[in-house]
């Protein structure tokens, strides 16, 4: 069995459809009213997100936690809500998944070094060390943009990608701060709940567009 948080976003709501039709048992943690917004083949479990207690006692028989919780639509002058929901979150979901002796933990986090979203970077970084240093088996994945419906614009970026991919001084950045879509991004984490890690392990950009398997 799955426990997911974030069901109802842009990730959650691709996601469930693909995990039940696989035949995994996904309960989703879901604000008390949003239980519509949830999409089928999954169970709703009515709780807070940043209150550990709240769901704690639901988590059981899951033994793998899918996190995808975040503020949405990140940008600059959200540093205070980054810190209450993103990180916020991942502190409650940490404390129930120790509790419910979670084996493997899936995080959403993101690319980085990068030159923009500092106070982004910085508390999914903060949240990637929390999750490690609780002991779980983990897999980190580091997208920097995820596009798809309603989040095509950076795909007037791709020439510039292309470029900046084949001059040696910006192939590395240009790849690690790359764009996957959402139907990428969803295999890679089906990919993850399949094939399940020991120990520590971070799926960047390259990873996520082509999962192994």
């Amino acid at each position: 069995m799955i426990f997911l948080a974030g069901g109802t976003g842009y990730l959650g709501r691709a996601l469930i459809p693909r995990l039940a039709a696989q035949g995994q048992q996904v309960r989703a943690l879901v604000r008390p009213g949003s239980e519509g917004k949830l999409p089928p083949g999954c169970e709703p479990v009515r709780g807070n997100v940043l209150d550990a207690a709240s769901f704690a006692s639901r988590v059981p028989p899951a033994d793998t936690w899918v996190h995808l919780v975040g503020v949405s639509k990140p940008a600059p002058w959200k540093a205070a809500q980054f810190r209450a929901i993103d990180l916020g979150s991942v502190r409650a979901a940490v404390a129930a998944a120790r509790e419910a002796a979670i084996r493997h933990f899936v995080y959403v986090s993101v690319a980085h070094p990068a030159p923009v979203m500092k106070a982004y970077i910085d508390v999914r970084t903060e949240c990637e060390a929390l999750i490690t240093a609780a002991g779980f088996d983990s897999t980190i994945f580091r997208p920097w943009y995820i596009l798809g419906p309603g989040h095509r614009w950076p795909l007037l970026l791709v020439p510039f990608y292309k470029l900046f991919e084949v001059i040696p001084s910006t192939r590395e950045s240009a790849l690690r701060l790359g764009l996957v879509t959402l139907e990428q991004m969803t295999a890679a984490l089906l990919w993850a709940v399949r094939n399940p890690a020991a120990g520590a392990r971070v799926v960047e950009v390259a990873q996520i567009r082509r999962p192994p398997g």
